[in-house]
């Protein structure tokens, strides 16, 4: 599986490469770590102000030092893929940061990797807020990482019987070893929490169709050698799927980019755009 993790120096893009190092995936994935030069965000903030005399200087000065950062960077990935055995490369494109990346991303079978957050403004601020519009408009999954990599544990399957849902369950199942190695030559089952939230509301059927869609999830699971467990919750989806994630002290959640239409009773969709900026865990956002 090809896998482009953006990287802008910061430790949200280091750890990027050390969860894709981490992450049980069925077959060794081929890794590009991406820097991103936007050299126009650096000139607007000095075309929005009068012309003075002078500026041009110092936006030469600031461009040498961005080009010089990402020299760094790319040797600093380098590095770290030959120190963590994966097999890829690092590259650097210029441009805007967001369309950069999607142009560079991987195809439906692929991953997307980046951080919540990145640099801060004053020193070339690329991922953050960038991770909101790649999860709107990748075509492949996209894995949005908070804090350093973990051997995965616990995984929350967020679903709605959407096609999203499905292909997010379907990603778990090819793409993850269903365990996980102890460190000491055994191996421990991942655990997955399938989770469905239904409105507060009383429609004929409702909570039964609920409850079988889990059970069909989680015996597609065991099946596979995961274990797994049922959970059907009351309430707000976004709310519901982040409290349970939390109280379970999980690694990943996982969830698909859209879900059923309104009159279907939504579920997903925008809710996954609120568990990403809110979650204090890694989500994969499965289209």
């Amino acid at each position: 599986m090809n896998v482009l993790v953006a990287t802008d120096g910061s430790k949200y893009g280091q750890w990027g490469l050390n969860w894709v190092a981490k992450l049980p995936f069925v077959e060794p994935p081929l890794v590009t770590a991406l820097y991103v030069l936007d050299i126009a965000a650096l000139r607007a903030p000095f075309l929005a102000q009068p012309v003075m005399a002078g500026n041009e200087r110092y936006i030469q000065e600031e461009i040498q030092r961005m080009e010089a950062r990402s020299v760094k960077v790319l040797k600093e990935a380098k590095q770290q893929l030959a120190s963590l055995k994966l097999t890829g490369t690092a590259c650097k494109e210029q441009g805007a940061v967001a369309p950069v990346i999607l142009k560079r991303a991987p195809k439906r079978d692929g991953l997307l990797v980046v951080g919540s957050q990145g640099l801060d403004a004053l020193d070339r601020f690329m991922l953050g807020s960038v991770s909101t519009n790649l999860i709107h408009h990748a075509t492949c999954p996209v894995l949005v990482i908070k804090g350093q990599a973990v051997p995965l544990r616990r995984i929350i399957l967020a679903t709605d019987g959407s096609d999203a849902s499905a292909k997010a369950l379907a990603f778990v199942l090819s793409k993850f070893q269903p365990d996980r190695s102890t460190g000491n030559g055994g191996l421990v089952p991942i655990h997955v929490s399938v989770i469905h939230v239904m409105p507060i509301v009383k429609y004929p059927g409702l909570k039964e169709a609920g409850h079988r869609l889990v059970e069909q999830n989680v015996r597609k699971l065991v099946k596979e050698g995961f274990t797994a467990e049922p959970l059907c919750q009351l309430g707000k989806p976004a709310q519901e799927i982040m409290k349970v994630a939390s109280k379970q002290h999980a690694d990943l959640i996982v969830m698909g980019a859209k879900g059923l239409g309104a009159i279907a009773r939504f579920l997903l969709g925008s809710v996954s755009t609120r568990v990403v900026q809110h979650a204090n865990c890694a989500v994969l956002v499965v289209r």
